[in-house]
């Protein structure tokens, strides 16, 4: 029992600069903010009939500042831009990137190559998931 609390505690709650329990966390966050953003890619395009790509815009961009929120509390405590909107800023343009990726790769997977939109995002997701990690593991200082 006390080995589960010590790696609960590693994985979840100790302040940490260890490059695996940062990408668990990385992960776990990025869950989170992967529920808000194919939840909300469902439902515009789904219910409001917008086209998929508007969607996944807007969605990714709700799933940017879920992740920007979640990730800074709990994962990245020690950025490199002492000015928080300076480092909002910084977070975003990757994210931008990370929109572009995702954009260009869910129409490849879906208008080209023919994949179901929602089964393109998945794929999208875990490639951006990983650009998105370390571009910004980038602004933060390792102690």
């Amino acid at each position: 029992m006390r080995k589960l609390q010590e790696l609960v505690s590693k994985l979840f709650v100790n302040s940490t600069n260890n490059l695996l329990t940062q990408l668990f966390r990385y992960v776990f966050v990025g869950g989170i903010a992967f529920v808000v953003d194919f939840g909300l890619l469902f439902a515009l395009t789904e219910y409001l009939h917008l086209y998929y790509i508007v969607s996944a815009t807007i969605s990714f961009i709700a799933g940017l500042l879920t992740n920007y929120l979640l990730a800074t509390a709990w994962i990245f405590k020690n950025p490199k831009i002492k000015n928080r909107t300076g480092e909002f800023i910084a977070y975003a343009l990757i994210g931008v990137v990370g929109l572009l990726l995702n954009n260009a790769i869910l129409y490849l997977l879906t208008s080209i190559i023919g994949i179901y939109y929602l089964l393109s995002k998945i794929i999208t997701a875990a490639i951006v998931m990983l650009y998105n990690f370390f571009g910004r593991r980038l602004l933060y200082r390792n102690k």
